[in-house]
């Protein structure tokens, strides 16, 4: 091995290391912007290290060149533009757009590139399948949620059995290419079973998996993108591609079991209720309301405040207000913490993205297994928009909740309860803490509801 080969391969390794202190890094909050640089360096330098190995073994014409350089180009202005103009509450359907992005390149390197060995065949071929599973699933899963395709489960007729078909297909072809040489018409031919598989893998699955959804399709780019590093024998490719994909897999996981669900009960669709805020008017039962003015007075005169916020506030956009609350509570000395259930927004980490988008303090963002011990000692639980994840039903059997890891805010002193009206959250039923004593309901939109509580407190509480 010559010394540029080896100082190529040092650098790819000081890359890769990169990539896991990043991902390290991005587990907590605090931490995760620091973590997307790390990362974002390693992949510079991968990038650059990899043009210079092109330019220094001839592999590269000078039109090849040019098209590098533009389409390295367009990519980062993209890139930039995207950062810049999408919102927050945005993110997660341009988050299913990269996952597109990522497949939908993996499966075209395997189609452009000459396999002539078997192991590189039989790569091509899994790069091609999940890359293009991967390519149409996540235009469908960004399409419901952006609104542009419906968020409630769509059942095409016959659709498992079409699955199926496409699977054979799929795997004749298979045979025909790592056996027969078939080439790339036969992994074309791969190709496209592959995007119709995705679309019907997809339009079944309602809006209120999408968070699952998006883990799992995240985790087939990172395969994908490792299946293409074999293809073109690039170690930088097949290491981020193996970090993604099983940081993905493991986040599929952990989002299931939030949720309470089987993720191949997910997979098969059909449930959901999509993205409906108020659809359903619910039970009035034992239901107590409360005016904004009182809500002040009581939040004002609090000991400890928890926020839970649900997607209600993030299709309010009301996370500038619940900040602004926050602050001014913590101003007269209220201790203020935010506890965010991990399906609570539309995709794994949304609502952290959301409140530290708004410059919520790091150290008040609280998962789960944070928050629940506190809510005894609790004098007021601040409900913005969430639903399920707050169900008392959960911990009884015989119903949709059944099992599903909750926000204990029953357990708080008192609950107040900002939502549009008592409708039902995806599983259907209705929420048993509306009717709790402790509770009252506060109808309001999410963004409107904080503003009149911030009004308030100043206002009634000086």
């Amino acid at each position: 091995m010559s010394t540029f080969d080896t100082v190529v391969h040092l650098v790819y390794l000081a890359c890769a290391t990169c990539f896991v202190v990043g991902l390290h890094l991005m587990n907590a909050p605090a931490t995760a912007r620091r973590g997307n640089r790390v990362s974002a360096a390693g992949m510079a330098a991968a990038i650059l290290t990899t043009a210079v190995v092109l330019v220094h073994g001839g592999h590269i014409t000078a039109s090849a060149w040019w098209a590098l350089a533009l389409g390295g180009a367009g990519g980062t202005i993209a890139g930039l533009v995207a950062a810049r103009v999408v919102r927050m509450t945005a993110m997660p359907q341009l988050v299913s757009l990269f996952n597109a992005v990522g497949g939908g390149a993996a499966a075209l390197i395997a189609l452009g590139h000459r396999t002539d060995t078997t192991t590189a065949e039989v790569t091509a071929v899994l790069d091609v399948v999940i890359g293009g599973v991967t390519f149409s699933g996540s235009l469908i899963a960004s399409g419901k949620l952006a609104g542009r395709v419906p968020g409630r489960p769509l059942v095409v007729p016959g659709g498992r059995l079409i699955s199926a078909g496409l699977a054979l297909v799929t795997a004749a072809l298979g045979v025909l290419v790592i056996g027969f040489d078939g080439g790339v018409a036969g992994l074309a031919g791969i190709a496209v079973a592959a995007l119709a598989a995705g679309v019907l893998l997809t339009l079944p699955i309602g809006g209120a998996d999408m968070p699952v959804v998006i883990s799992l399709l995240n985790a087939f780019t990172g395969t994908a993108v490792a299946m293409a590093g074999f293809v073109l024998e690039s170690t930088p490719l097949i290491i981020a591609g193996a970090l993604v994909g099983a940081a993905g897999a493991i986040l599929t996981k952990l989002m299931a079991d939030a949720m309470n669900r089987p993720i191949g009960a997910i997979i098969a669709g059909g449930y959901g209720t999509g993205d409906a805020i108020a659809v359903t008017a619910g039970s009035t039962a034992g239901v107590r309301e409360i005016t904004l003015d009182d809500a002040a007075i009581q939040l004002a005169y609090a000991g400890k405040v928890v926020i839970v916020p649900g997607y209600g506030l993030a299709a309010a956009q009301a996370q500038h207000e619940a900040v602004a609350l926050a602050e001014a509570l913590t101003a007269r000395g209220v201790q203020v913490s935010y506890a965010i259930h991990p399906v609570a927004g539309r995709m794994p980490g949304h609502m952290n993205v959301l409140l530290a988008e708004a410059n919520a303090p790091y150290e008040q963002l609280l998962d789960l297994e944070e928050s629940n011990p506190g809510f005894g000692r609790t004098d007021v639980a601040l409900v913005v928009g969430a639903n399920d994840v707050t169900n008392p039903a959960a911990r009884r059997p015989g119903n949709p909740v059944s099992g599903m890891p909750i926000l204990d805010v029953d357990k708080a002193r008192s609950v107040i309860v900002i939502k549009r009206s008592l409708g039902h959250g995806y599983a259907g039923i209705d929420n048993e803490l509306y009717s709790d004593p402790k509770t009252a309901m506060l109808f309001a939109d999410a963004k409107a509801g904080l503003g009149g509580l911030l009004a308030g407190l100043h206002a009634y509480a000086p």
